[in-house]
């Protein structure tokens, strides 16, 4: 389809997206790391914790720059473990994954950039926080993503903050957003296996492509600024009072179930995977420390 007269082109688009993947990164590690200045809990005689940036390329297709990102983790006293990371990535599916991509069955190639944040917080009072979007281009384009959260003691509070400014920013782009993407992610964050829920929910949408492009990145936007407007305040709830050893033995064996999930059923990573992604950035999402029964 020809764009229309004074359209954004494709690499503009991607362009923008890219951008706006880093610009959100930066808000977010800016965030958290006022977090970690203003603790002071049960870890306030450590330092806080400040983001270490890592930059990876992709290995070379054919001599070719295939793209890269930077891995950018934080340890302190508040965040025992928090990633945001970011990548823009590109190349040509194999044979094996090509069936699994809308488009990729009429051109192999592609581009793809997005974000990714992880945090696993030190006290158990305080939930696990996972957000990711993308933006993805093969002879289709569009873009997914979502929220959720992970308490290891639920609070319903803290359930109807995270799910209001979710719901707030789905409200603004389609009366049926947020039913749909939360039912979404309360199917897909599910184990089977245990036949339980990995945590509390948010919203998970993907291959999102309405035929309006800079709707649908605005959404995708206001996801992220989702997070930034509930989470933050989440952890200020809980961040400094204090937990027992029980309480932080029962986060660890929690922690096993998110491992669970990650590494048998989530599509981030297997598309880190399989696009030959950096290892250490792909896995960023699992937790330092955890337990199993």
């Amino acid at each position: 389809m020809a764009e229309a007269s004074g359209a954004p082109s494709a690499e503009e688009r991607r362009r923008e997206a890219e951008t706006w993947f880093r610009a959100l990164r930066d808000s977010i590690c800016a965030a958290l790391e006022r977090i970690e200045d203003e603790a002071d809990g049960p870890n306030a005689d450590r330092a806080p914790g400040r983001f270490v940036r890592t930059p990876w390329r992709r290995p070379e297709e054919d001599g070719r720059d295939a793209g890269g990102g930077v891995m950018a983790v934080m340890r302190g006293r508040v965040f025992e473990k928090v990633g945001v990371n970011v990548s823009t990535v590109h190349g040509t599916f194999s044979e094996a994954f090509r069936a699994q991509i809308p488009g990729a069955d009429r051109d192999p190639r592609f581009w793809a950039s997005g974000i990714s944040v992880v945090a696993h917080p030190c006290s158990p009072l305080v939930p696990a926080v996972h957000m990711n979007t993308r933006h993805i281009v093969t002879a289709k384009a569009w873009f997914g993503g979502g929220a959720d959260m992970t308490p290891t003691y639920p609070d319903a509070q803290d359930a109807e903050t995270f799910h209001g400014a979710l719901r707030e920013a789905c409200d603004r782009h389609g009366a049926d957003y947020y039913a749909r993407f939360k039912a979404w992610c309360d199917e897909y964050f599910y184990l089977p296996h245990r036949q339980e829920a990995r945590g509390v929910g948010g919203i998970f949408y993907d291959y999102l492509d309405s035929g309006d492009w800079a709707a649908d990145f605005a959404f995708t936007q206001d996801v992220g600024r989702a997070l930034l407007a509930a989470y933050p305040g989440i952890v200020r709830r809980h961040m400094d009072a204090p937990w027992t050893d029980e309480q932080r033995e029962y986060q660890l064996v929690r922690r096993g179930r998110y491992v669970e999930f990650n590494l048998l059923f989530d599509r981030g990573t297997q598309f880190g995977i399989r696009t030959g992604g950096n290892t250490d950035a792909i896995l960023m999402s699992l937790p330092p420390v955890a337990k199993w029964p």
